[in-house]
């Protein structure tokens, strides 16, 4: 049974990932966003594309429909499982799980070709409702790099890897977390290798709020 609540859970939170918040806000304001500037969806393009306060809409939309589920499941459908010792079946183990799907289904929305945004506002949502601390954590380090570097993807690679070390710390010997956790970071590098090799050869557009940017970089 605990099987098909994992596979309900995931299924569930990828259909709350498939809310596209970019594509949404741009269409309602006359833009294609698909295929302006980097054509991603996601909260970054969105900034570029269409302004600082509709990408910080759309930030907040894509933060949103994680918190959403994850809430849903952590207080009301999974409130209060131990689960196994190394973490499988608990609570936590349930909220992961669901945000990795809010993640996927952000990543790969199935009714836009599996176009999605990077999954790292969906991450944060998740990691929010997993664990204030740890995501509070993470998302200083993300500004820290920003500010130094003025590199958003650079932010996000450091700060998404750190969410299974997080894990690791954290939630000692609970390696099933870890692994899910692990998941997330897979799913972001490997939304992010455009911007990986782009770092490697040392071409990677800066960030700077304003509006109309054709580079991508988150």
């Amino acid at each position: 049974m605990n099987i098909l609540y994992s596979v309900i859970v995931f299924v569930c939170g990828s259909l709350f990932g498939n809310i596209s918040t970019g594509y949404f806000i741009a269409k309602k304001n006359h833009v294609d966003i698909m295929h302006e500037g980097s054509g991603n969806v996601g909260s970054t393009n969105a900034m570029r594309t269409m302004g600082t306060k509709l990408g910080l809409i759309t930030l907040l939309g894509d933060i949103i429909k994680a918190v959403l589920p994850l809430c849903l499941v952590r207080f009301v459908f999974f409130k209060d499982l131990a689960g196994l010792s190394n973490g499988a079946f608990s609570t936590d183990y349930f909220v992961l799980l669901t945000g990795l799907g809010v993640v996927v289904g952000h990543c790969f929305p199935f009714w836009l070709h599996f176009k999605g945004g990077k999954g790292i506002a969906s991450t944060g949502g998740s990691i929010i409702v997993f664990n204030p601390l740890m995501a509070g954590i993470l998302f200083s380090i993300f500004c820290v790099i920003v500010a130094i570097f003025r590199y958003v993807s650079l932010g996000s690679l450091i700060a998404i890897l750190g969410v299974p070390v997080a894990i690791a710390f954290m939630y000692p010997g609970k390696w099933v977390l870890i692994i899910i956790g692990a998941c997330y970071t897979l799913v972001a590098y490997y939304q992010h290798r455009g911007n990986i090799d782009r770092l490697i050869h040392h071409n990677e557009r800066k960030f700077s709020f304003g509006k109309k940017d054709k580079k991508e970089e988150n």
